[in-house]
């Protein structure tokens, strides 16, 4: 499934850290940012969600709700959360899923091995659900920059 900017994000409900129902509905009218990633507690994942803690006031300030998916477990996601004072759902999609529909699940290879997984990709969907932009190939250590700015332009052209 190829999904378009402009076109209303995918819909999800999933089990958070806490193993709380979380619903795509849940953020209607806030600019929702939905991160996809590999595994909890990886070097990159962590470098990733740990950029996105440390910008949480400036995404607040944006009016920006940040959500992390990955293919983990809740009691997973839980640990990687308390070990990093998280400070946002991260969501489990364990039969990728939601993965597939935002298609990011996809063959991937390392270390000489092909398998199946998650394809590091941010998207930015806009107060109204629709998907406003998509970001892929960035650093783990820059995303969060990447993602500020994405968002300050997305409300610039919206404003003006």
């Amino acid at each position: 499934m190829t999904i378009q900017i402009g076109a209303p994000a995918p819909l999800f409900c999933l089990l958070d850290q806490n193993a709380a129902l979380v619903s795509a509905n849940q953020f209607l009218g806030q600019w929702l940012v939905i991160y996809f990633y590999p595994k909890a507690s990886t070097p990159g994942c962590t470098v990733q969600a740990c950029g996105l803690r440390d910008s949480d006031m400036q995404l607040a300030s944006l009016g920006v709700q940040v959500v992390g998916i990955s293919p983990d477990s809740p009691a997973k996601l839980k640990k990687f959360a308390l070990a990093q004072n998280l400070s946002f759902p991260l969501l489990s999609d364990e039969s990728h899923e939601v993965a597939e529909s935002f298609g990011v699940w996809n063959l991937k290879k390392f270390m000489g091995k092909t398998f199946m997984g998650i394809v590091r990709t941010t998207f930015v969907v806009d107060p109204d659900g629709n998907l406003a932009s998509i970001l892929e190939g960035f650093k783990t250590a820059t995303h969060h920059e990447l993602v500020i700015a994405k968002v300050k332009q997305l409300q610039d052209i919206q404003n003006q």
